[in-house]
């Protein structure tokens, strides 16, 4: 029973990550990428800050590992969600749908380098399967603009996978001893306090008096479900279930965008697309190694 609960929580956990595309994108016609990320992170802070008293946990943490939360935040909160924000202004939710499941190539590649990973025949020809699979996806959205501005888009949504990758080897690294959903709230807050200055300079407020009701439901969405629920959740179903069986709930990920942006943008979906991003994910497994290993480059065969 516990495994099954166990494996909703993950399901609703990549649900509202994959619909935060399409929500994202909903409102970017009214809002610059800052004013949209301030607004989010305030009410993901507020909902996280809340749920924190409720839950009884400690929200103290000792000086030492402040520097670590501010690096934490700074990549996997600021950066990456301006860099995603950005590309949505000139790509389609589905495609950076697609395109976010690319990540946990540049993760291998970094744990070969830093965390002194092996590479194996499997993982090389999954790199190039996912490789090839960016590339279809990106072909389709250059012929569809000739000016070349979604080139600018998509270049972005590949940065962000790289972001995300360096993120998560550091997460790792660091070790910081807090409960996720403690460290979820700090870098939330430090996302809006980052932000905040930009909705400043732009003069962001006088934007947010245009937004109509849907729009706000967007908002509110990103900020509780997205930053606050699913970052919870997802900790809940790692804490039952192992890690390699929690990351197959990844790769539905696209899916839940595709269809989201069907049904609230009415976004074209080619079959190209479709086609380039099955491709990434069937390269992710093999990068993942849930398919039979073959054996390691550069080991010593005298062992």
């Amino acid at each position: 029973m516990k495994k099954s609960a166990a494996s909703l929580y993950a399901l609703l956990s990549i649900t509202f990550w994959g619909v935060s595309f399409v929500s994202t994108k909903a409102v970017l016609d009214k809002l610059d990428p800052y004013t949209l990320l301030v607004i989010r992170f305030g009410i993901g802070s507020a909902f996280l800050f809340v749920l924190l008293v409720i839950l009884r946990e400690k929200i103290k943490i000792g000086l030492s590992y402040l520097p670590h939360l501010i690096i934490l935040g700074i990549l996997g909160v600021f950066i990456h969600q301006v860099i995603q924000a950005t590309a949505l202004l000139t790509i389609d939710a589905s495609a950076a749908g697609w395109m976010i499941s690319f990540s946990p190539v540049f993760t291998v590649i970094l744990s070969m380098i830093f965390l002194n990973e092996k590479l194996s025949l499997t993982k090389v020809i999954g790199m190039i399967l996912a490789i090839f699979g960016v590339f279809l996806i990106t072909t389709v959205g250059a012929d569809q603009d000739l000016k070349g501005s979604l080139h600018i888009g998509y270049f972005l949504m590949i940065l962000s996978t790289l972001n995300w990758a360096v993120y998560s080897v550091l997460l790792k690294k660091l070790r910081i001893p807090f409960s996720p959903l403690v460290i979820t709230f700090y870098m939330s807050f430090l996302g809006f306090l980052l932000t905040l200055p930009f909705l400043l300079r732009n003069r962001g407020w006088e934007a947010i008096s245009t937004l109509d009701r849907t729009e706000w439901g967007h908002l509110f969405f990103l900020g509780i479900f997205v930053s606050g629920v699913a970052y919870w959740y997802w900790a809940k179903a790692l804490s039952v279930l192992e890690a390699s069986q929690v990351s197959v709930f990844l790769y539905l990920e696209p899916l839940a965008t595709l269809l989201a942006a069907i049904f609230f943008l009415q976004e074209k979906i080619m079959l190209i697309s479709v086609i380039g991003g099955i491709i990434i994910i069937i390269g992710v497994i093999f990068v993942n190694g849930q398919v039979k290993r073959i054996p390691p480059f550069f080991t010593d065969k005298r062992k």
